[in-house]
C-alpha cells in the first residue's frame, strides 16, 4: 500500500479501526534534506504541539527527564516483522550524531497496532525540544511532537509537546494586578499539588475555571501570599458546583475572591480593648481572613465555614513575646477573643505563627500568662497554666482553679469545643434536657454537631452530671478525629492494650475508645495497673487529657 506524507495527525491519536499493511521497516536512514528539515524545525518550535506523520506511525507517552533521559513508545498498524525500529533524533534543531541510530523494542501488539518502548541519554537541548522521526520502508516519517526538558525561559504555557504536559518552571505565580491568569494557574496546578500565588495588596481573584480539574484531586493546595499574612487554601473545601448553582452561573464563569486585610478603625480599637480586658498583650497584626464566590452579575457569596477541615492561616509576629502566646479569633458581634489552635516557628529569623480553624474570621496573636494560687506544686501544674494562658480553661475564680474538683460533662463539653474553636451553636438541642437559654446550650450544640458527645438512651444529655474517665476519653479521641487525626484500633490490638490494666473489664461500653486513648497517650493508668474508668474525672485530669490531645493534633505547641 502507497503512503504518502501530507497527512497530519497528533502523536495520541489512535484510530479504532485495524489496518494491515506489508510495509517493512528498514533499518537504513534517510539523509536529510538542508531546506526541508530547516522548515520543519522552525515549524515544531513555533508550534511544538503539531505533529508531522502519516496514520500509521505516530508516538506516545514520551518524556524528557530533568537527567536528559528520554522514554516513550512508537508505534504502527504496519504488519510486525522485526523485533526493532529504529529512530533518528534531533536535537538543538540539529541531527543528534550521539544517538544515530536509536533502537525502539518492541513491547506489545494492542487494538490494531503494534508498540516499540525506547529508552535513550541526550546530553544536550536542555532548552529546545528533542525531535524523534521514524523510519519506515527507507524513508523519514512523522516529526514527533516536541519534548522539552525544561521550559524555554520565559515560558509558563504550553511549552512542550509530544501530548505532554510540561510542567511550568516555578510553582510560584506572581500577580501584580490582583487577578490569576487562568491558563497559567490551571497548567501549575496540574504539575504541582500545591501553587503559591504572590499578590501585592490585600486581595486576590482566582478564576473558578483554573480549579476545576484540581479540586477533584486529593490534597491539592493554593498558598496565597500577601503584605499582611498567608492564607493556605485547600480546594478540597471550595464546593464550586454548589456556589455556581447558588449564584446562578457555570463553574467556568465563577470567581473566587480572597482577602487577607489588615484590620483599623473601630474594629481594631474594638479588638485592642478585647486583648486588654484579659490582660493579654498583642504581638500581631490583627487580619481579617475572607473568602467569598462571585458570579458574572457581581453578585457575590461569602464562605464562612469549611466543615471539618481545618484550614491554615499565617501571621508574621511583630515583637518577640516574653510571655507564653496564642493565636485568637476576635468576635465583633460580642466583642471578645478566644483561644484557635495555632503553633510556632522560626523562619528567616522572624516569629511565624500558623493558625488553624475550619471558619473565617479576624485572627491575631497575643501573649498571656496565668497561674493560680491552688496550683502551686500540684502535679498537673504545668498543664493548667499552659492552656489558662491560652484561654482554653479558666479558674473557678481569677486566683483559684480548684484542680481535685469533679467536672460536670457540660463543663467538658464546653472545653472540647474551646480547644477545637469551634462556634457556638445557635440552634435548639436535640437532647431533652438541654434547654434553650442555659450557659451551656450553645457548647453542648455545637459538640453534639461535631459528633463529640452522644447522649443517654432516654434523649437525655445530663449535663450537670459528672462525667467519669471513660466518657471523657471516649470524647477526647472523637474531638482528636474531627481534628484530623483519627486512632483506629483493631480487635486484636484493643485487647492487647486493654490487657494491661486489671480493672479493664470494668469499662462499660467505651472499649475500643480507651484502646485508642491509650494508643495515643491520651489517658494514663490511676495506678501501674488500673485505669479507674468508672471513677469520676477531675479539672486537673481534664487539664492534662486537653493539653495531650492539642499537641497530638498540632493544635498547640
Amino acid at each position: 500500500m502507497k503512503r504518502t506524507n501530507s497527512s497530519y495527525t497528533t502523536a495520541e491519536h489512535i484510530p479504532e479501526r485495524e489496518r494491515s499493511g506489508k510495509s517493512l521497516l528498514n533499518k537504513s536512514m534517510l539523509k536529510k534534506t538542508s531546506s526541508l528539515l530547516a522548515a520543519v524545525m522552525i515549524i515544531s518550535m513555533l508550534v511544538p504541539i503539531m505533529a508531522f506523520a502519516a496514520s500509521f506511525i505516530g508516538f506516545k507517552n514520551v518524556t524528557y527527564n530533568s537527567d536528559g533521559t528520554v522514554t516513550g513508545q512508537v508505534y504502527f498498524d504496519s504488519e510486525r516483522v522485526t523485533d526493532s525500529v529504529y529512530l533518528n533524533v534531533y536535537s538543538n534543531g540539529n541531527y543528534d550524531s550521539s544517538n544515530a541510530v536509536t533502537t525502539a523494542t518492541y513491547a506489545t501488539y494492542e487494538n490494531g497496532y503494534y508498540y516499540y518502548n525506547f529508552n535513550f541519554t541526550v546530553a544536550n537541548a536542555t532548552y529546545n525540544p528533542i525531535e524523534l522521526r521514524g523510519l519506515v520502508n527507507g524513508s523519514q516519517w512523522g516529526v514527533s511532537d516536541a519534548v522539552y526538558k525544561q521550559n524555554p525561559p520565559g515560558c509558563t504555557v504550553n511549552c512542550g509537546g509530544g501530548g505532554v504536559i510540561i510542567p511550568p518552571a516555578s510553582d510560584v505565580i506572581n500577580v501584580t494586578n490582583g487577578t490569576v491568569n487562568s491558563d497559567t494557574l490551571k497548567n501549575a496546578l496540574a504539575a504541582y499539588n500545591n501553587v503559591t500565588l504572590k499578590i501585592t495588596g490585600d486581595t486576590v481573584q482566582i478564576p473558578a475555571s483554573a480549579l476545576i480539574d484540581a479540586a477533584a484531586k486529593d490534597g491539592v493546595t493554593i498558598t496565597i501570599i500577601g503584605d499582611n499574612g498567608t492564607y493556605i487554601l485547600p480546594l478540597s473545601v471550595l464546593k464550586l458546583d454548589d456556589l455556581a448553582k447558588e449564584l446562578g452561573v457555570d463553574v467556568k464563569d465563577l470567581k473566587i475572591n480572597v482577602g487577607i486585610t489588615k484590620v483599623t478603625g473601630d474594629q481594631a480599637t474594638a479588638l485592642a480593648d478585647a486583648i486588654a480586658d484579659i490582660g493579654g498583650t498583642s504581638v500581631a497584626a490583627a487580619v481579617d481572613f475572607t473568602l467569598n464566590a462571585e458570579g458574572a452579575d457581581g453578585k457575590k457569596v461569602n464562605i464562612e465555614s469549611f466543615g471539618d477541615t481545618y484550614v491554615s492561616r499565617k501571621l508574621t509576629l511583630t515583637s518577640t513575646p516574653t510571655k507564653p502566646t496564642t493565636g485568637v479569633v476576635f468576635d465583633p458581634v460580642n466583642g471578645k477573643v478566644s483561644f484557635v489552635p495555632s503553633t510556632f516557628e522560626t523562619v528567616d529569623g522572624k516569629s511565624i505563627a500558623t493558625i488553624k480553624r475550619n471558619s473565617n474570621s479576624i485572627y491575631t496573636v497575643i501573649e498571656l500568662e496565668k497561674s493560680f494560687t491552688d496550683i502551686n506544686a500540684h502535679w498537673a501544674q504545668s498543664n493548667v497554666e499552659l492552656l489558662a494562658s491560652k484561654l482554653i480553661v479558666d479558674g473557678v475564680t481569677d486566683q483559684l482553679f480548684e484542680p481535685d474538683r469533679n467536672i460536670t460533662r457540660a463543663e467538658f463539653a464546653a472545653l472540647l469545643v474551646r480547644s477545637l474553636g469551634l462556634q457556638l451553636s445557635s440552634g435548639t438541642s436535640s437532647f431533652s434536657d438541654v434547654a434553650a437559654g442555659e450557659w451551656f446550650t450553645g457548647v453542648v450544640g455545637a459538640a453534639a454537631q461535631a459528633k463529640l458527645v452522644d447522649g443517654y438512651e432516654d434523649g437525655t444529655f445530663r449535663p450537670n452530671a459528672q462525667i467519669t474517665r471513660e466518657e471523657l476519653a471516649a470524647m477526647v479521641v472523637r474531638a482528636l478525629k474531627y481534628a484530623g487525626m483519627e486512632i483506629k484500633v483493631d480487635a486484636a490490638k484493643q485487647a492487647s492494650l486493654l490487657a494491661a490494666w486489671s480493672d479493664s473489664n470494668q469499662i462499660v461500653w467505651g472499649h475500643n475508645e480507651i484502646a485508642a486513648a491509650l494508643e495515643a497517650g491520651i489517658v494514663d493508668g490511676m495506678t501501674d495497673t488500673t485505669l479507674a474508668v468508672r471513677e469520676n474525672a477531675t479539672r486537673a485530669q481534664s487539664a492534662t487529657m486537653l493539653k495531650r490531645f492539642l499537641t497530638k493534633a498540632d493544635f498547640i505547641d
